[in-house]
């Protein structure tokens, strides 16, 4: 028998067996921590606090340079994705670096 036909009969057979009872499942439980809802000082202070403009900050989050402005405005309000990478960016301050969002290269 092939490893994925045992796997899969492995599977079924743990099913079986808690379906009559007989053997307890592990289950986890979860949290994950709500987005942000960012003011407009809040997302300049981030952009600031990581030594960027904001064109190099729109760059980083993959949007427009507009987008940004329109956000430090307060125009405009980013989204989960971009709330959760500014959470994570607040919070890391080398992110940027360490995932090669950004390269840092020597002049000269």
């Amino acid at each position: 028998m092939s490893n994925v036909s045992e796997s899969i009969m492995r599977g079924l057979q743990e099913a079986l067996e808690d379906a009559q009872g007989k053997r307890q499942l592990r289950t986890h439980t979860y949290s994950v921590e709500p987005l942000h809802e960012y003011k407009a000082e809040e997302i300049k202070a981030i952009r600031n606090d990581l030594g960027m403009t904001q064109a190099f900050f729109a760059d980083f989050m993959g949007v427009s340079k507009k987008t940004v402005e329109a956000w430090e405005a307060g125009r405009n309000k980013p989204d989960g994705p971009a709330r959760r990478i500014m959470f994570m960016a607040q919070n890391d301050h080398t992110l940027p670096e360490r995932y090669n969002i950004v390269r840092i290269r020597e002049n000269g």
